[in-house]
């Protein structure tokens, strides 16, 4: 019988990450450049593990290809099949990222046979005037990017948000982007790993090379004619549901608990819950588990009503 299942993080060391996921969240590691904590993934090579109950130690695949409907719900079977359609991360960025895109899901099936990648951002915690690169300052056209990219002044023509915590950023693929030094956040995408990127800040290695670049790719994933209303703006109401973002590809929802909710899982679909501050239990009528900042669960879709419980917590809620 299925219950809510907790995954062993996939950890990432990068040559832009820190130690704010050891420190915040006690992710078991000891690098000093842990840029990534994968919380639930498929991605060939980096698929979750469950750590909790009966179904320890088998894979999110297997349980997939196993539990099928009952597991994603019967539309997302139906769409997807035994792909499980999303990545859930939290990112600590000590040095600025590379400025990239990602390809939408026509030009990414074509050129590498995956889903495309649209993304959202919660930031968790930021370090004094951290900022997001999101997006560009007003329209601008192809030429005018590509000019600037060859005259290295690509930074000229971005858009830098200063964050603070609470703040959401909805990431549509082919918008321009960048995760600023001393941002922690919380990152939902589509099952994706393809990622183009089209400048690294001059950046080499202890030899000398640079990271590779993308530009020759990158230029037909823009979209150049994207709106700039990538800032979201929500509701915090206490003890319900708040929507953030809902598109094709995932709905998030922002919950912050003091007391109890009680879930009736109408969307036919699993749901994931991020717990972004504090901490929360959640129950069935089988089992109880407990989640801290920083930690993830799956409510497969089988299962139709249980219960959040807290004094204080914050959580995002994703389902398909």
């Amino acid at each position: 019988m299925l219950y809510p299942l907790k995954f062993q993080p996939i950890l990432k060391d990068k040559i832009w990450g820190g130690e704010k996921l050891n420190q915040h969240f006690n992710k078991n590691s000891n690098s000093k450049n842990l840029g990534e904590s994968w919380e639930i993934s498929t991605v060939p090579n980096d698929i979750s593990v469950v750590s909790n109950g009966e179904l320890k130690g088998q894979s999110l695949q297997d349980l997939v290809n196993n539990y099928k409907s009952d597991f994603l719900g019967q539309k997302n079977w139906d769409r997807f099949g035994n792909e499980f359609p999303l990545l859930i991360k939290f990112i600590d960025a000590k040095e600025d990222l590379s400025i990239q895109l990602h390809p939408n899901d026509e030009l990414a099936k074509k050129r590498h046979n995956s889903f495309g990648k649209t993304e959202m951002w919660y930031v968790m915690q930021a370090d004094k005037d951290a900022n997001l690169i999101v997006g560009f300052k007003g329209m601008i056209d192809k030429a005018t990017y590509l000019e600037h990219l060859e005259h290295n002044t690509l930074t000229e023509i971005l858009n830098f948000d200063t964050v603070k915590e609470g703040d959401t950023y909805f990431i549509e693929a082919g918008r321009v982007h960048a995760i600023g030094a001393g941002v922690l956040l919380a990152e939902i995408q589509q099952t994706s790993d393809v990622t183009y990127r089209v400048y690294d800040w001059d950046r080499v290695d202890d030899e000398g090379n640079g990271r590779e670049l993308h530009n020759d790719i990158a230029i037909d994933a823009f979209d150049f004619e994207m709106e700039n209303d990538f800032r979201i703006d929500y509701q915090k109401r206490k003890n319900v549901s708040n929507d953030i973002v809902s598109c094709p590809f995932f709905t998030t929802n922002f919950i912050e608990l003091t007391s109890e909710l009680d879930i009736k899982n109408t969307h036919d679909s699993f749901l994931i819950y991020m717990c972004v501050d504090g901490d929360v239990e959640v129950s069935t009528n089988i089992s109880t588990e407990r989640i801290s900042k920083g930690e993830t669960i799956l409510i497969p879709a089988g299962i139709k009503n249980f219960q959040l419980k807290s004094k204080y917590g914050k959580l995002l809620e994703v389902y398909v």
